[in-house]
């Protein structure tokens, strides 16, 4: 197996390059600074995600096609990297794209329960592929025969085969005493990060090292996240929680979570793994205003994380996999611009939002 620098050599170069073309915060402020979404549209079609654009005509310019042709660059990205990752990391980085395939997986299932329940004309392929990620040949669901199969339970029935067919046989059990989509999804998720963290830790040395680092600032993020919202909003039970959320990650342990569940001080625990995070009490005195401030400050230690490992020994799979977060979070950043000056949205009520404001 190549590792070390000779496993790295082209990829490390390739990935540097790539980096370099990612957005400043002094692109972003300048996209923001534009009036409205035409504006912004063509300021984009100035920067790396022009190409992306140049193949829609101006009658197509909507705000959702435009999103779906900057997130072709994202699933380049990742096409580019997985082929490039040295042999024994590219299960990990194959699964950490597999998020995207998880979230139109998702998409797929709420479409087909949106018309079931309510209005089967509503719905057609051609509807639910706009929102779908770009996955390309890595898919491993057939989307479409799933939307077109009518109804939930035929549709899970065209995943065998597929890595998600135990979980979902699994999960169907519940789901067809509740019809309610929530535990399917529960378990795609905990199945998805289970699996992510296990690739991570069957690395070694430095790639291990770095592996688990960048991997698990993001695990940490979601699993917090989740327990905070089960708990606040969904006033889930102690052993409710603990069955959705996951028993590891690499700043956020299992006692974190449990001291959650079970009826700690959350601002005291958040505060104990996080302590550069400011003003966690005030956040979470108002959770519909402060969750979302809370998520973003914890999306923030990530970028952090990733930024950190470009500095030092380049010869290790936290680079790449730190470009990649990187891209999807500028992916996130434009998402919000385009959403925001489309529906004319003030300017302080989008700018928090933003992640990429001021150098890091």
């Amino acid at each position: 197996m190549a590792s070390g620098v000779s496993g790295y050599a082209a990829i490390s170069t390739r990935v540097r390059a790539m980096y370099s073309d990612l957005l400043s915060p002094q692109d972003m402020t300048r996209l923001s600074e534009s009036p409205d979404f035409a504006s912004l549209v063509g300021a984009l079609k100035s920067t790396p995600y022009g190409k992306y654009l140049s193949g829609l005509k101006d009658n197509e310019l909507t705000p959702r096609r435009v999103i779906h042709a900057i997130k072709s660059r994202l699933a380049d990205s990742y096409s580019s990297v997985v082929q490039q990752a040295p042999e024994q990391t590219r299960p990990l980085v194959k699964q950490l794209y597999r998020y995207f395939e998880l979230g139109n997986l998702k998409a797929v299932l709420r479409s087909i329960q949106t018309v079931s329940a309510w209005n089967p004309e509503v719905q057609t392929w051609d509807r639910v592929r706009e929102i779908l990620f770009p996955f390309g040949s890595f898919s491993t669901i057939p989307a479409q025969a799933m939307v077109e199969s009518g109804n939930v339970g035929s549709a899970v029935d065209l995943l065998r085969g597929t890595p998600y067919e135990s979980t979902m046989s699994f999960a169907m059990k519940r789901f067809s005493a509740e019809q309610n989509l929530f535990p399917l999804e529960v378990a795609l998720d905990l199945d998805y990060w289970r699996k992510l963290w296990a690739e991570a830790k069957k690395l070694s040395g430095k790639d291990r090292e770095m592996g688990t680092k960048i991997i698990g600032s993001l695990l940490d993020m979601n699993n917090l996240m989740w327990v905070i919202r089960y708990k606040v909003y969904h006033k889930l039970s102690e052993e409710e929680l603990i069955n959705y959320t996951l028993p590891f990650g690499y700043r956020v342990r299992d006692e974190d979570v449990r001291a959650i569940a079970a009826g700690s001080d959350i601002a005291a625990v958040v505060s104990r793994i996080y302590p550069n995070i400011p003003d966690v009490n005030a956040l979470l005195d108002n959770p519909t205003v402060g969750l979302p401030k809370l998520e973003h400050a914890l999306k923030q230690q990530v970028v952090k994380t990733c930024v950190n490992a470009f500095i030092g020994d380049p010869f290790h799979i936290g680079i790449p996999l730190a470009y990649l977060l990187l891209s999807d979070f500028e992916v996130q950043d434009l998402i919000v611009l385009i959403e925001a000056k489309s529906t004319n949205m003030a300017d302080e009520d989008y700018r928090p939002l933003l992640l990429k404001t001021v150098v890091v």
